[in-house]
């Protein structure tokens, strides 16, 4: 969270900071077990298919390794090209988590994300209009969500699903109370001048 902590300003305050939940790094593994699991069964395929694609026997009491040596070398590249994709999503989707913040402060809301092309999105506090959890029935039992904040000129920013997305909107609340009360001691009275 080094950005959010570089780019506090003087005197503001950081309340929250959002962490992706552990389901995320569940779903980026999934995409290189899916992987193996779709490149195994292309070559499963191949070879109990190999008699039909190319009109001839495959030998009997080869050893796997064998069968696979005598498979059309596309059969070998399409199942190698699946597993590349599932191991390719896993590291995106791990770049994405390491290279994402969002945080609440006294003052704004920040999402930064980016590796090497840097994109930040805050939102004051005071022009955040309003603030939607969004969960499905995994998300309430295992507690992640992604949270949906509507901003007076900026339209709806969803951001990605994070732990005890409750406990981030309560802090987006506790924050537009703060800045509500800063600019009320700060307003100057109409009586004090009389």
């Amino acid at each position: 969270m080094d950005y959010i902590r570089q780019s506090l300003g003087d005197g503001e305050k950081l309340i929250h900071i959002a962490r992706f939940h552990w389901m995320y790094n569940v779903k980026a593994f999934f995409n290189v077990i899916f992987g193996i699991g779709f490149s195994v069964a292309i070559i499963v395929f191949a070879i109990k298919f190999y008699p039909i694609m190319f009109k001839t026997q495959m030998p009997q009491g080869i050893s796997l390794a064998s069968q696979i040596s005598l498979l059309h070398p596309t059969v070998k590249i399409l199942s190698f090209f699946v597993f590349i994709l599932g191991v390719l999503k896993f590291s995106q989707m791990m770049i994405i988590r390491a290279t994402t913040e969002i945080g609440v402060t006294d003052a704004r809301l920040v999402y930064k994300r980016g590796l090497i092309a840097r994109a930040v999105g805050e939102i004051n506090i005071d022009r955040i209009e309003g603030v939607n959890v969004l969960q499905g029935v995994l998300g309430r039992v295992l507690g992640y969500g992604r949270v949906m904040v509507r901003g007076m000129g900026v339209g709806e920013v969803v951001l990605p699903p994070i732990a005890q997305p409750i406990r981030f909107k309560k802090a987006i609340e506790k924050a537009r109370a703060v800045a509500k009360s800063k600019s009320q001691s700060n307003t100057p009275n109409v009586n004090d001048g009389l």
